[in-house]
């Protein structure tokens, strides 16, 4: 692969080479919410960079929210999930109920805040980096940049896994002799049509699950995606492999949600074993904490550097806080129009 220029010079500058993965990181104490609407699309990064042959994962961390979009004017189609506040199901070893699957929302991260058509009306420059600081939108548009390299890659990277997950909603299992459930379906995937078995057993007060996924003529049940989760639905966690071709670990997901409160958080780590990008992170919460009530925390592995994004739901105004970006350790505000705004005394520091 060349020097590369342009937006994908840009999207190197903040992740690394997309060969290589994003990065993985410890566990983090729990957000209390998150509305997550699901994958955007994106329009102008360049996605010719074949993420296909990127080695990363994701995370999510502390309570601050995180939304993806593009560089460029990148983003367009959402999707939209929300914690349930319904009571899951809580199946015993002989119970003919079938458990409920957790929330879209502990599986899909939400990217909605940050896409390209909430993009500052005055920042034409808005993808340049050069003036991403200096640009009447530039605090707001270097946070929608970040999180639109994570969701392009996330697009990409886990379409077939993401797009299984939640096609499962639309269908009732079956209970097998061995009292496990499986719903089993067919999903489209970009004109391909996929087969899924989504399996979930009740084991030592959790719900295991597996995703079983195949492609006719291609590879059949290959096992791309398990996860454990409480009884009562409010933490777990999943892993995804890369693909059936490369078998290796590749995203690490944990996620906490609190129904009573309609808060919650997820964190996409990656988990390449070796990969010189494991340990890197994105992480995005809602909290009920003013004034800003939701965030992101984007840990780049290899710049050691921390993106921390935080910004009110309602009135779109936040703030982002990035050292490499900035050169310092400040937090750089918008207000509720995305344009710059000295921060307020009362920001939190």
């Amino acid at each position: 692969m060349g020097v590369p220029t342009g937006k994908l010079a840009l999207a190197h500058a903040i992740l690394g080479d997309f060969r290589h993965p994003l990065g993985v990181a410890p566990p983090q104490p729990a957000a209390q919410r998150v509305d997550l609407i699901g994958l955007l699309n994106s329009a102008r990064i360049a996605v010719e960079t074949r993420i296909t042959g990127w080695q990363g994962g994701l995370t999510v961390k502390d309570s601050r929210s995180i939304r993806l979009v593009g560089v460029g004017a990148i983003l367009a189609g959402t999707l939209p999930w929300t914690w349930s506040c319904t009571t899951p199901v809580v199946p015993g070893p002989d119970d003919a109920e079938p458990p409920d699957i957790p929330s879209a929302s502990t599986f899909v991260m939400d990217f909605s805040d940050f896409g390209a058509t909430e993009a500052p009306k005055l920042a034409a420059d808005w993808a340049d980096p050069s003036t991403m600081q200096t640009g009447p939108g530039g605090n707001w548009t270097w946070a929608a940049t970040n999180v639109g390299i994570w969701s392009t890659i996330i697009r990409f990277g886990l379409a077939v896994p993401v797009a299984a997950f939640l096609e499962s909603f639309n269908h009732v299992p079956a209970q097998e002799a061995g009292g496990s459930w499986v719903w089993s379906y067919e999903v489209n995937v970009g004109g391909v049509m996929y087969t899924a078995k989504l399996h979930a057993l009740a084991v030592a007060g959790d719900i295991e699950w597996e995703m079983f996924i195949s492609k006719e003529g291609f590879y059949t049940d290959f096992n791309w995606f398990s996860g454990v989760s409480n009884l009562v639905g409010t933490e777990g966690t999943w892993t995804l492999k890369k693909e059936p071709g490369d078998p290796s670990p590749f995203v690490g997901i944990e996620w906490h949600r609190n129904p009573g409160y309609e808060t919650g958080d997820i964190k996409y780590t990656n988990i390449v074993p070796d990969g010189p990008e494991n340990g890197g992170y994105i992480f995005h919460g809602v909290t009920i904490d003013p004034p800003f009530d939701a965030f992101y925390e984007i840990y780049n592995k290899g710049r050691d550097n921390l993106t921390e994004i935080e910004w009110n739901r309602t009135m779109k105004d936040g703030q982002v806080r990035d050292p490499w970006h900035f050169d310092d350790d400040d937090w750089h505000c918008w207000d509720s129009a995305l344009q710059n705004m000295d921060c307020s005394p009362a920001s939190p520091q």
